[in-house]
């Protein structure tokens, strides 16, 4: 499956509809032979706009153009045994709004539905029935990493300075890119890198999520929060949005448990520019000596 975790286009949330859904259409044009293949979109902050123009009307282009998009830009879906949610986390950073409630709801009904199916397990393994009625999300009984894979455009904030290395395990990050809540400096506005810690601690507790994926900082990231939930974060495919274009590609064992993690680097702008000169140098070395002969 393909997974974009936002930011389709870098003036999304300023263009037309009819100008959006050229996007659009570039988008399934770049997917090309992988079209036929499951994706999903996430919401990103150039996509939607800035919180004083965050609305569901405006945003309404975004969620309409992808499917497994609810009205606050929220999904959840299955692939085999592993279960993903993806959260519109741009509204969770925009205080009173409309469209961050209906993402809360969103939130609170999916945590429902975890813990219910979670319920439902434990009851018939020993035998007991429990109503339905009786269970309440704010008491959350499900162990960390038990929730589903959680997809977002913002990093999650972080409390701990500790990155995983596949190589070396779990090592201290001397860059810090994540803890440190800097603005962005190209953006169509002003924006955290991640989301706020309160905001990370309620998604913790309502789905106990057993992995997360995100984006946004635009470099590659392995990291393990304090609980020990492992969080990749996606550097931009794009030579406009970072000089080191990549994607990741996630592999699940057949318990949905266990995964192994790709960092795929592509070429950058330069190794690119340097390779059409060295090609130009050699045809013309060709030429030269085409014509002496």
């Amino acid at each position: 499956m393909l997974i974009v975790l936002g930011d389709l286009s870098s003036q999304g949330s300023e263009l037309s509809q009819r100008k959006w859904s050229y996007v659009v259409q570039e988008f399934h044009s770049l997917l090309g032979p992988f079209l036929d293949l499951p994706y999903h979109v996430v919401t990103g902050d150039r996509d939607i706009g800035e919180c004083s123009r965050l609305n569901e009307f405006s945003a309404n282009k975004m969620f309409r153009s992808f499917p497994g998009l609810d009205a606050a830009g929220c999904g959840a879906f299955d692939i085999g045994n592993v279960n993903f949610v993806s959260l519109n986390s741009v509204a969770l950073l925009c205080g009173n709004n409309d469209l961050r409630f209906n993402v809360e709801k969103a939130l609170e009904r999916e945590s429902i539905e975890l813990q219910t199916e979670n319920e439902h397990v434990i009851n018939e393994s020993s035998g007991i029935k429990v109503p339905k009625y009786e269970f309440n999300w704010r008491e959350n009984t499900m162990l960390s990493g038990s929730g589903p894979v959680l997809l977002l455009h913002f990093p999650l904030h972080q409390t701990t300075n500790t990155v995983h290395d596949e190589n070396y395990g779990s090592i201290p990050d001397r860059a810090e890119p994540l803890k440190k809540r800097q603005t962005v400096g190209d953006g169509p506005y002003e924006l955290s890198q991640t989301l706020p810690s309160n905001a990370t601690e309620y998604i913790f507790h309502a789905l106990r999520p057993r992995m997360i994926v995100s984006a946004h900082t635009q470099t590659f990231s392995d990291r393990i929060h304090p609980d020990g939930t492992r969080e990749i974060v996606v550097p931009a495919m794009s030579w406009d949005a970072g000089k080191n274009p990549a994607f990741v590609a996630v592999t699940f064992r057949r318990n949905g448990t266990t995964a192994i993690v790709s960092h795929c680097k592509l070429a950058g702008k330069l190794h690119v520019l340097l390779l059409y000169i060295s090609l130009f140098f050699v045809f013309i070395l060709i030429v030269q000596t085409s014509l002496r002969s």
